[in-house]
């Protein structure tokens, strides 16, 4: 069996070969049984995400861990198996951490590629997080971004998130007026653990494409109704986002959405059954809720480059 430390994981996964192989494992034929989901305690909560294809099958195993920042660690800890269903052996053992913050940017990013304006340059990301510079990058695979703004309920890290990205030559400052800086925004991405409305439907410009990533539980949200009843709202699985996306959920409960109009899901739009954008003024919504899809696609693709 081989190890795949984070290092190595994040050195055979740049981002837009993930986006390629999400791609391609939303086409493929691969089973998903909606993860399972168990509160241990009110510190711990226990994700179980199984995949299988005819060749493979995947298990990762998350804890969201909300207090481990206060000790310097990091809030989601994951671990990833491989397994070659030719024999049954475990053939890798990868940092689940980094896979699950590589494809869950790497998803939305695929997301974009359908969904954001072809010319998207300027980006607001909501959360200075682990998850925050990942989905920059990932969103600069697919698009042109120059400009990003950053916005944190806490000023360091989002000031730290903005210098790390201008070492990449993106233009990147913080963003204390979270409304100026979605105005002005191409791609708007929410990557947060908030439980009350952060991004406002008001804020929106034409044309806007939003990215929700963040809440992962019926009781989170990062943005008001209005956001969810001005755009056309695709979902990266139904059945995930009928049972965890906060923000959908509850702007169905305030009667400003109705899951009958969702456009599509990712298997719709990797398999043309679904265009995405149909106009430049369109304002479009991806939330993702997450699927084992995209770590057994991105754990094969890492196991195979290593080869």
């Amino acid at each position: 069996m081989k190890i795949f430390p984070a290092g190595e994981v994040a050195r055979l996964s740049p981002y837009r070969d993930i986006v390629e192989a999400l791609r391609e494992g939303f086409r493929a034929e691969i089973e998903t049984p909606v993860r399972h989901h168990h509160d241990v305690s009110e510190q711990i909560t226990l994700l179980l995400m199984p995949a299988w294809s005819a060749q493979w099958t995947g298990l990762k195993t998350v804890v969201f861990k909300p207090d481990n920042p206060a000790r310097g660690l990091p809030t989601i800890q994951a671990s990833y198996l491989l397994i070659d269903n030719a024999t049954g052996e475990t053939v890798a053992m990868m940092d689940g951490t980094e896979i699950t913050r590589r494809r869950t940017a790497a998803a939305s990013a695929l997301a974009a590629d359908y969904l954001a304006l072809p010319g998207a340059s300027t980006m607001t990301v909501v959360g200075a997080g682990a998850l925050g510079p990942h989905f920059v990058r990932a969103h600069a695979s697919v698009r042109p971004i120059r400009r990003v703004f950053v916005h944190s309920r806490t000023a360091d890290k989002a000031a730290a998130l903005a210098a790390d990205l201008a070492q990449d030559g993106f233009e990147a400052v913080v963003a204390p007026d979270l409304a100026d800086a979605v105005r002005q925004s191409d791609i708007v991405t929410c990557v947060t653990t908030s439980t009350a409305p952060i991004v406002r439907g008001a804020w929106l410009k034409p044309g806007a494409h939003v990215d929700l990533a963040g809440a992962f539980k019926p009781t989170m949200r990062e943005t008001d109704g209005e956001v969810v009843a001005r755009s056309s709202v695709y979902v990266d699985t139904r059945d995930g986002a009928l049972a965890e996306a906060g923000d959908l959920l509850q702007a169905r409960d305030e009667g400003l959405f109705d899951f009958a109009d969702i456009r599509g899901d990712l298997f719709d739009l990797c398999r043309g059954r679904t265009p995405g954008r149909a106009s430049p003024g369109e304002i479009t919504l991806f939330k993702s809720a997450g699927t084992a899809i995209e770590d057994l696609a991105t754990a094969i693709m890492v196991y195979q480059k290593a080869r």
